[in-house]
């Protein structure tokens, strides 16, 4: 038998062996990424059922700097704006003040004879034929939505409304033009007081804010030699907003309760865009439509020199993935679904159980 001494030295190295942790997938992944894209750096939330289970940040915020990114730092987040331009317009369909079938000409003065067919339901799921870019638009110019509209009366519209979809930029300027005008208030100001505020979003702001804002991403460009990007002083409704995975996070939760838009408005937002022909587009009101290995995706991805977003949503799982990165030349889908690979349950084989 064994002496009492040596069993109790057993049990103290049982007892003191260092437990070596099982590193994060999600942290190796990510910096895989970073370093084969080169990309400087990147938030991450992952919510399930509501509820945050990681939010993270990897790399540098600001390479002048050397900031580090945090689940706190603010991304300029593209065209995933877009649905919250959505979102106001939809509030205002709830509260009746205008419809989705509305023309625009209802609200526009001036348009040409050719828009006349173009109701907001078009505008909202880019099946208008308006051009995608507005000529008058300039980055570098302030300017007012409605004037930059207007550059666009003169060009043939791409297709007849309703016949094809098209994604675009103009037909948003178009709808947070609608905005102001049935509000009678700025389209940032309306969304700010009845989507943002009550949706608890401290930290979203429009592109153009006057607010110091001391944990802001630094754009770059040029994978080989990241270059900053240069600074839009213009408020383009279709890209119009910096936020953060916090923030957004916030903006999940939201919508699985009527706090904002009533379940029926949502499901509206989620539904297939139908054409004339009957035929349909998975893309409707400022969200795509999709899947990932059976699992139902509803995301929107955004896109602007120096920036990259992604919002994903595989709404039966209830996870939601969001990630926010300072580099435009991104794979992004190549990053949503290795993260969706780690996250979502392994479908089974068919014929096991």
């Amino acid at each position: 038998m064994p002496r009492p001494r040596i069993l109790l030295f057993v049990l103290v190295l049982v007892l003191v062996r260092p437990v070596v942790a099982q590193g994060d997938k999600t942290d190796d992944f990510i910096r895989s990424e970073l370093k084969r894209q080169n990309i400087p750096g990147l938030s991450l939330a992952v919510i399930k059922d509501g509820k945050i289970i990681k939010a993270a940040g990897y790399g540098v915020a600001n390479l002048k700097l050397n900031t580090r990114v945090t689940p706190e730092t603010v991304y300029r987040i593209a065209s995933v704006s877009k649905q919250f331009i959505a979102t106001g317009i939809m509030l205002l369909v709830q509260e009746g003040q205008l419809g989705l079938e509305d023309p625009v000409s209802k609200y526009l003065e001036g348009t040409p004879a050719s828009w006349k067919p173009i109701t907001i339901r078009h505008l909202l799921n880019h099946t208008s034929g308006i051009v995608r870019e507005a000529p008058g638009f300039d980055p570098f110019k302030v300017q007012s939505d409605a004037d930059v509209i207007k550059t666009a009366y003169p060009l043939p519209l791409r297709f007849a409304p309703g016949t094809k979809w098209e994604y675009g930029n103009t037909g948003y300027f178009v709808l947070a033009e609608i905005i102001r005008k049935v509000t009678g208030r700025p389209w940032v100001e309306y969304l700010s007081d009845n989507v943002f505020g009550p949706a608890g979003m401290m930290t979203t702001y429009p592109t153009n804010t006057k607010v110091i804002i001391p944990n802001l991403a630094q754009g770059y460009v040029d994978n080989d030699k990241l270059r900053e990007a240069k600074f839009w002083p213009a408020l383009r409704p279709s890209g119009a907003f910096l936020s953060t995975v916090m923030d957004l996070a916030k903006w999940d939760v939201v919508l699985y309760s009527d706090k904002i838009l009533s379940d029926s408005t949502r499901r509206q937002m989620w539904t297939p865009t139908t054409l004339n022909d009957g035929a349909s587009h998975p893309y409707e009101f400022g969200w795509e439509l999709g899947s990932f290995r059976g699992h139902k995706l509803v995301h929107h991805g955004g896109g602007m020199p120096g920036f990259r977003a992604e919002f994903a949503r595989f709404v039966d799982d209830r996870l939601t993935l969001i990630v926010l990165m300072n580099l435009d030349d991104v794979d992004r889908d190549a990053i949503l679904y290795g993260l969706a690979a780690l996250y979502l349950p392994i479908p089974t084989p068919p014929g096991r159980s």
